[in-house]
């Protein structure tokens, strides 16, 4: 049974470092696939190739979820977040010297990498922080962060780039500003939560943790995250090419777009984490994304620029409603001393499937359009909810 924290107001110190440092790790993770029509021309890269640049990343996220969930446990997510933030600026910095696709890798690779080792770190802290009834309202102002970070950097490309005539490679020098402010912050962060792990735990103990999450409820739950972030990568991964290939706009306009799907999560993160603690976290979660696969697939059906953004809106903003009831469902199925380790796996589909979706939409388009990149990723999307209704069950 679950250990109740005392009762945390959702303007504390905890929360509002979390939220402010859940931004900054998020503001490099749209910037390479926003600047894709740039580095197609400056490398001679085919969309095959460019799926591949989008595709390793995600992979050695996946390659570092589970130890960096173990270490979480471990360490505390004071010194993980620290951590993640040395490795950005470091990944940052190497982006800002990239004059070819593998050192460009690498540093995105390691951008990456940082998301890897903060998200366990933080989502343990605050799902330790609150009790399960704020906990979803908790989730929503954390995932605010999520949203701004994504939103700021296809928006400093589009700013940078085609208003200030900045090159690319100083978007990432620039970008790596606001997280020396996110290391001040966390270094003035209190350790908190209902249970430390303990420091001595072997390899045997943890390898006995790991196999006991996965009963059939955190299988379904892990199958359907695997699911919608199929779809949701072979989206974002390609989504700026084909607003300026198919939809014939330009570079500005198109990150333009791209980020303010982003932008609205901002009110649709609170506010899906105050509609998910009244309606509960499973009911919300069908109502939000039945709403928002919908909007997506009128997206694309719609010929009228308008429409498409309108729809594409509501469908990003959808999404964003049904983050916190996500969040809150695996803190629910997660035992409170393995939260870092839970988080982990939470996102190791995020990592995996965006380490072949990028690939395999590349190809696909390439050979037949974008058209039925995301016609797959509807299907994707269906297949999502149907586990979500009929296979996941929340206390």
């Amino acid at each position: 049974m679950e250990n109740k924290p005392k009762a945390t107001s959702l303007l504390s110190y905890g929360l509002i470092v979390m939220t402010v440092t859940h931004a900054l790790t998020h503001i490099f993770g749209d910037v390479h696939t926003s600047i894709f029509s740039l580095l197609r021309t400056e490398f001679s890269l085919s969309l095959q190739q460019l799926g591949i640049i989008a595709a390793i990343p995600p992979l050695c996220q996946a390659l570092f979820a589970i130890p960096t969930g173990l270490l979480s446990d471990r360490y505390g997510s004071k010194r993980m977040i620290l951590i993640s933030f040395v490795i950005a600026i470091i990944g940052a910095v190497i982006a800002s010297k990239a004059n070819n696709p593998l050192v460009l890798i690498l540093a995105v690779s390691l951008l990456y990498i940082n998301n890897t080792i903060y998200h366990p770190a933080s989502y343990s802290y605050t799902a330790n922080l609150f009790s399960a009834k704020d906990r979803p309202k908790a989730m929503g102002f954390q995932g605010m962060g999520n949203n701004l970070g994504h939103a700021i950097g296809p928006l400093s490309v589009s700013v940078l780039i085609g208003m200030y005539a900045f090159g690319w490679r100083q978007v990432y020098l620039v970008l790596a500003v606001p997280i020396l402010f996110g290391i001040v912050m966390v270094l003035f962060l209190k350790e908190e939560g209902p249970s430390k792990p303990k420091a001595s735990a072997g390899p045997a103990e943890e390898g006995e943790g790991i196999r006991s999450l996965f009963t059939p409820n955190m299988v379904s739950f892990l199958t359907f995250r695997s699911l919608s972030s199929m779809g949701g990568s072979m989206i974002s991964s390609f989504f700026v090419l084909y607003l300026m290939d198919v939809r014939r706009l330009g570079l500005t306009l198109a990150t333009l777009i791209f980020s303010s799907r982003q932008v609205t999560g901002m009110i649709a993160a609170p506010l899906g984490g105050f509609m998910a603690s009244g309606f509960g976290e499973k009911r919300w979660l069908l109502l939000s994304a039945a709403v928002g696969y919908i909007a997506f697939a009128l997206s694309f059906f719609s010929k009228n620029i308008v429409l498409f953004v309108g729809f594409f809106l509501i469908y990003g903003f959808c999404n964003t409603l049904g983050g916190p009831a996500r969040n809150s469902i695996m803190a629910r199925i997660t035992p409170g001393s393995r939260r870092g380790l839970g988080y982990a796996l939470f996102f190791l589909p995020n990592s995996l499937i965006g380490a072949i979706s990028p690939i395999i939409a590349g190809f696909i388009a390439e050979l037949y359009g974008f058209n039925i990149v995301f016609y797959i990723a509807m299907m994707a999307f269906a297949l999502a909810w149907i586990i979500v209704k009929f296979r996941i069950k929340v206390d």
